[in-house]
């Protein structure tokens, strides 16, 4: 059984959620809170698997709850806004529903969190536990509409300001994002930073001239502060030569 507790301050969702945990035979409802600090309690008290959690509350915004709160269980983010979705998974949270919520939608996120549930308590081999945790992928906000993202499609990404041009081999996505963000969940070996303004995919470099790098038709430039550590990564341990 996996224990829930619903978090959100309009009793409406509260019973409509409720009602659905009832139709879960995996899931046992512990309890309900009107805001964050009621949960802080509980958390100290009781045993608690997973979290129904709404983001608009008074007192306190649901996801400045989860950035001050460390070992959280698994949080399922209940909201009418879609527009905290992407800081929503920066926060790892499991799954994002969108009020109103349908009870098929709310059964795939159960289900999810219960497949994750049995990965925690059997983590087999630390190889399983590894390729779990490395996702192909993400979603980015582009305007309206949520974009996904495969990694082995990405060809470089452009930084500016508050906002990251990425470049793949179907298009180029803007988002708001920051190049560091982007570049803390990449994985070291398959992107490399060349500029304070550039990420690229390593496997994705067709060559290298002097300062620039250049994928398919693109030039990228190599700042004096990476060039060093780029041609160590990139050339150095691939390169062939005449002995």
């Amino acid at each position: 059984m996996i224990n829930c507790v619903i978090v959100d301050d309009e009793p409406l969702a509260r019973e409509g959620l409720s009602n659905y945990v009832r139709e879960v035979d995996f899931l046992q409802l512990r309890a309900t809170c009107e805001n964050p600090l009621e949960l802080l309690d509980l958390l100290d008290s009781s045993p608690v698997d997973l979290i129904f959690l709404d983001i608009q509350m008074p007192k306190m915004n649901g996801l400045d709850f989860l950035k001050i709160t460390q070992k959280m269980p698994m949080v399922i983010i209940t909201t009418a806004f879609p527009s905290y979705a992407l800081e929503g998974f920066q926060l790892d949270v499991l799954d994002y529903l969108l009020k109103p919520i349908t009870f098929e939608r709310f059964f795939k996120a159960a289900r999810k969190a219960r497949d994750y549930h049995r990965l925690l308590m059997n983590p087999g081999t630390t190889a399983e536990r590894n390729t779990e945790k490395r996702a192909d992928y993400f979603f980015i906000k582009c305007g309206s509409k949520y974009e996904k993202i495969p990694l082995e499609d990405i060809l470089y990404v452009e930084g500016m300001q508050n906002y990251v041009n990425i470049y793949t081999t179907k298009g180029k996505y803007l988002t708001i994002l920051s190049l560091k963000s982007l570049e803390e969940n990449f994985s070291e070996h398959s992107f490399i930073r060349v500029h304070k303004s550039y990420i690229v995919a390593i496997a994705k470099i067709d060559s290298i001239e002097g300062n620039e790098i250049c994928i398919q038709n693109s030039k990228i430039p190599i700042s004096r502060n990476y060039r060093e550590k780029v041609m160590e990564r990139v050339i150095t341990s691939r390169l062939w030569e005449k002995k």
